[in-house]
């Protein structure tokens, strides 16, 4: 699904991974996460995708919004079970969004 989203500007999250072999845990914890981020002030919405790449986009109202996100303890820990289990590697990059556009049938 394509996140629906306001008039620019807004701010995309680029969470970009390679996957380990380690399942234990791990959709859960990624449901819980889109779970907990929805409830933060700031979210728009996000929209994921893994074939082998992974590549999640989370879109925020502003840069406040996404440094608050990022010190929610419960993520703080999530953040650390994919450094040491989850994730052979992974890349994140914050952008500003100044324009968007689209179509749809």
């Amino acid at each position: 699904m394509i996140a629906p989203t306001p008039p620019p500007p807004y701010y995309a999250v680029i969470f970009t991974s390679l996957r380990t072999e380690v399942e234990d845990g791990y959709h859960d914890t990624a449901e819980r996460m889109v779970e907990l981020a929805q409830q933060q002030p700031g979210y728009l919405g996000y929209e994921s995708a893994r074939d082998g790449l992974g590549i999640t986009i989370s879109y925020w109202d502003s840069l406040e919004a996404i440094r608050n996100w990022k010190q929610v303890a419960e993520h703080q820990i999530a953040q650390q079970k994919g450094r040491t289990d989850w994730y052979a590697a992974y890349k994140t990059r914050i952008c500003k969004v100044e324009r968007d556009y689209g179509f749809e049938k």
